[in-house]
């Protein structure tokens, strides 16, 4: 048990520092992405960090099998380096007897990842779903920030507010601008108000009426432009459209996918029980690519094991991509790339699997 707890620590430690760093660069880019949109008034710029909090079980059940294949060929290729493991061999602890303390370690992973692939992600991404839902409810004056310009619609539209009370209701020194037409002919209409504000009619119409400015319409470049000054300017703004339906597979809870005959849903099942099926699959044949000689340097077969992990990766997307299609059955959806994988595993593992206990091992085992 003590060096079973050792290899389970070295490994579990290994796990947590690639995983963070790994989980630190995909949620900045995603992060990224979501400020984007923020800047561009499609997101309400309070609810990202929400956003990002549902989104994260998602992300840590790709990272942790990557995380634990990592944390096995560094941690263990540590350990032929400081020949920790020709020590362990000489004590009668045998390449069998390590492979199947590596699995105790991935048992543990894999109920995590089983945990969050099964029932804590689906239900973010159904959270995060609804929150979109409700941005894409909002109108640009309900995330407009004071001072700030904010392009919509591709560009087509550019609303700026030099002021904006607290229930958004009231606005100072407004520009507005707004593009119609082609390349070719193309018109611009431009509103500039000092004040304004937002009206609601009992019929749920909303207007923004504009006080004391003007408004310029024509084409850029030439001089067909009419001026209008106005004391008092009503604009119809659109209707939001109220999305209350959640479509996406993948915010599904899992029980309501058993039983299901769609072969969209059939392989979004296959896919989430995949993942934690990934972790003992990927630490059974990570133990044989973490041997290294301690004169070849411990990240010689680095670049080979993480090929084959992507390989293995790439192989269940794409099988889930043919399974959707239809060009696979369901039957065998994605089974056969885990079966597929083991036999890589069982052939780089055939020395260890093969070899007799030797008879101190023996004891080992009895005492």
């Amino acid at each position: 048990m003590i060096v079973f707890r050792y290899l389970s620590r070295e490994v579990l430690i290994t796990l947590t520092a690639v995983s963070g760093v790994l989980l630190l660069i995909i949620m900045s880019g995603r992060f990224i992405k979501y400020l984007a949109q923020a800047a561009a008034g499609q997101l309400d710029p309070g609810v990202l960090f929400l956003i990002m909090g549902y989104r994260l079980p998602g992300f840590v059940v790709l990272i942790l099998p990557l995380g634990m294949f990592l944390g096995i060929l560094l941690a263990y290729g540590r350990m032929y380096l400081d020949s920790e493991m020709t020590v362990l061999s000489a004590n009668g602890f045998s390449d069998r007897r390590i492979l199947w303390y590596t699995q105790g370690s991935a048992l543990v992973v894999a109920a995590i990842v089983a945990l969050l692939s099964l029932w804590v992600a689906p239900a973010g991404v159904l959270k995060t779903q609804q929150l979109f839902n409700e941005q894409a409810a909002m109108t640009e004056f309900d995330t407009l920030a004071a001072g700030r310009f904010q392009s919509l619609g591709s560009g087509q539209r550019v609303t700026y507010a030099g002021g904006l009370s607290e229930d958004r209701t009231q606005l100072q020194d407004l520009f507005i601008t707004e593009r119609a037409g082609g390349m070719d002919d193309t018109r611009v209409g431009v509103l500039v108000a000092e004040t304004g504000r937002q009206q609601m009619n009992a019929d749920g119409s909303r207007y923004l009426v504009l006080y004391d400015g003007y408004r310029y319409d024509g084409t850029p470049g030439t001089a067909d432009f009419r001026v209008i000054s106005y004391d008092t300017y009503g604009v119809l703004l659109p209707k939001p459209e109220l999305a209350t339906e959640v479509t996406d597979h993948e915010a599904m809870p899992t029980l309501a996918l058993f039983g299901q005959t769609d072969v969209d849903l059939q392989a979004e099942l296959q896919w989430r029980l995949a993942i934690p099926l990934l972790v003992f699959v990927v630490a059974f044949f990570a133990v044989p690519l973490s041997r290294v000689n301690p004169r070849q340097g411990r990240f010689l077969k680095l670049l080979p094991a993480v090929m084959l992990y992507m390989a293995y990766l790439a192989m269940l997307i794409s099988a889930r991509g043919w399974m959707e299609s239809g060009k696979l059955p369901p039957a065998l959806g994605l089974w056969w790339v885990h079966v597929l994988f083991l036999l890589i595993g069982v052939a780089l593992n055939r020395q260890a699997l093969m070899r007799q206990p030797a008879p101190r091992e023996v004891s080992h085992a009895h005492s």
